[in-house]
């Protein structure tokens, strides 16, 4: 069980399950976003995020698809938490894996949207990387594409 916090400490949260992947997105969207190179995020169905300590503020944010994004921040420090895009809607939580209380342990299962990365980063040699998104098939595990479906199927 991982647990993550804002900066401020208003707003806690608890993951009950593994991540079904991790995202380093670089697209230009994140970039502007995180106001960094790429963003790192863990896909986990929504509820298996538990809030532990506050409630988090929904911003609705433009995204590159044009459906926007709903993204979950702490009403007082603004730190984002976690996002739901329109794709998967509330079924599933990009969760920014900065605010977990121990990132020593986080690292990205892909790379996506490297078409638009920053020219001056270079990928790990061997690492996954994708000019766009992926199939679930691709990078997911059986156990992964499964829980997916799932969540999605429940909250469809």
């Amino acid at each position: 069980m991982q647990s993550g916090r804002c900066a401020c400490g208003e707003v806690e949260y608890r993951l009950t399950d593994s991540l079904l992947v991790t995202h380093a997105c670089h697209c230009t969207w994140c970039q502007r976003e995180s106001g960094t190179a790429f963003a790192l995020n863990g896909v986990i169905e929504t509820s298996k995020l538990e809030l532990v300590k506050g409630k988090p503020l929904a911003v609705l944010l433009p995204s590159a698809s044009g459906k926007g994004q709903e993204v979950l921040r702490c009403p007082s420090c603004q730190v984002a938490l976690w996002s739901h895009y329109a794709g998967a809607g509330q079924a599933l939580a990009f969760v920014r894996l900065g605010t977990l209380d121990d990132t020593s342990h986080v690292a990205p299962d892909v790379h996506i949207f490297t078409s638009t990365k920053q020219p001056w980063l270079a990928l790990p040699e061997g690492a996954r990387a994708y000019p766009d998104y992926y199939r679930s098939a691709d990078v997911l595990t059986p156990e992964a594409i499964a829980r997916r479906k799932e969540a999605l199927e429940r909250n469809g």
